[in-house]
């Protein structure tokens, strides 16, 4: 079950941070100079996700390196659409850290720790599930979903979205134990004791990791980027909108699919030469 002595733990978020749809490419080159592209996700048949070709050669040594834990909000079931190159990784956290997949199998032991937290220290799913339906209006509401029987988000039309009605969430859910945040047209309603920073800790237990490292660019990504040893964020999304900084996170210039691509590039060079999986 644990890695040898030494092993590098890399804890990274996946959309807007190293897998880019094409509405999130941000390339700013003229079409014949832009880099070539491969697709790592695909939705009823269609290309949805993409790293750059030299993103998905780091991804590979990336693999073999280090402990490489994919960290993402995503259902199982939108995790399981992304095939990232290189080795098909042991760990993954999927759900905001509601589940810890080993070898693809969410963790029974990991699931009724998250239960019991959620149980003790916020309000019910229900509840806040109700405010947000309540509060919505149709003109603007595209879909409300719930993602693992854990957390809520709605799909907005967000250019209808009325001002302040973010921030008029945020401060309810606050009150009940819960955290809000958007991305892209998605608004999330997430409990605050479920977190990807408490599943990084249980790999890097399990691993015996000494070395964590992490990246991402939402709200969500916050507490994970805080708890790592070293940590970066690109300069497009909701923590460059907020300014998040520590003295252990690294602010990163380029936006868009370039992020994803440098991201991986400090991975590498962080983990060094001497440490591996």
């Amino acid at each position: 079950m644990s890695s040898s002595s030494g092993a590098t733990l890399v804890a990274s978020d996946l959309d807007r941070t190293l897998i880019y749809s094409a509405a999130a490419l941000q390339l700013p080159m003229p079409d014949a100079e832009a880099p070539r592209l491969l697709c790592v996700e695909l939705y009823e048949g269609k290309p949805l996700s993409y790293v750059t070709e030299d993103a998905a050669e780091l991804l590979a040594e990336l693999s073999r390196r280090t402990v490489f834990v994919p960290t993402t909000t995503r259902t199982r079931e939108q995790y399981a659409r992304i095939h990232l190159p290189g080795r098909t990784p042991r760990f993954a956290i999927c759900a905001n850290g509601g589940h810890l997949l080993v070898d693809g199998v969410s963790d029974q032991d990991w699931q009724r720790q998250v239960a019991a937290r959620l149980a003790e220290e916020c309000a019910s799913l229900d509840e806040v599930r109700a405010h947000l339906v309540r509060s919505a209006d149709e003109s603007w509401l595209l879909k409300e979903r719930v993602a693992e029987d854990l957390f809520a988000y709605l799909v907005v039309e967000r250019t209808l979205l009325p001002e302040g009605w973010v921030k008029e969430l945020s401060a309810w859910a606050e009150e009940r134990g819960w955290t809000v945040s958007l991305q892209g047209r998605k608004i999330y309603a997430v409990p605050k004791p479920l977190t990807k920073s408490a599943a990084m800790r249980e790999v890097a237990r399990r691993t015996g990791a000494d070395l964590t490292l992490a990246a991402g660019d939402s709200l969500l990504d916050a507490d994970l980027l805080l708890a790592a040893d070293r940590a970066w964020r690109p300069g497009h999304g909701e923590l460059a909108d907020t300014g998040l900084s520590a003295s252990h996170l690294t602010v990163l210039p380029e936006r868009g699919i370039a992020a994803g691509e440098r991201i991986l590039r400090e991975f590498l060079y962080a983990a060094g030469p001497g440490r591996s999986a």
